[in-house]
């Protein structure tokens, strides 16, 4: 949880200084994206509860990003374009989206090899287990 945190806030710091410094909001985007992932990383490791933090912990990490996310709207309705927020909004859900597909697409493809690798250890097992009984059928029934 400290790391995302750190890599948002270190991101969010590169943005703030950049609108001080009177430069365009388009040539920070790729440290906007970094909070971004950086915000996404945090929710997916509070959905999984690894038991390192504290809820208290979370809670406060996730309201210092909302916090932060606050200011980045008002950066971006300010000095922006118009709709700029707007559009940055919609880019975000719909990337959310894709990198979900996409992490669905990657368990599917892992499933489906798990499930052909299982088949040919059974038909392997199976083909073990049907020798070792002709073998030892020969045995008794030679003798």
């Amino acid at each position: 949880m400290i790391a995302e945190l750190a890599a948002f806030n270190a991101a969010y710091s590169v943005v703030k200084e950049f609108v001080a410094n009177g430069k365009d909001l388009t040539d920070c985007f790729g440290f906007i994206g970094q909070m971004t992932t950086a915000k996404e990383d945090l929710k997916l490791r509070q959905a999984k509860k690894n038991g390192f933090t504290s809820d208290a912990e979370e809670f406060a990490a996730l309201e210092q990003i909302k916090q932060a996310e606050d200011e980045l709207r008002e950066l971006m309705q300010y000095y922006g374009r118009a709709g700029l927020w707007d559009d940055f909004v919609k880019f975000q859900a719909e990337a959310r989206k894709a990198r979900l597909l996409e992490r669905n697409e990657r368990i599917t493809k892992i499933n489906k090899r798990l499930q052909y690798i299982s088949i040919v250890v059974a038909s392997c097992l199976g083909l073990i287990g049907s020798y070792a009984i002709f073998v030892i059928a020969s045995a008794v029934l030679g003798n």
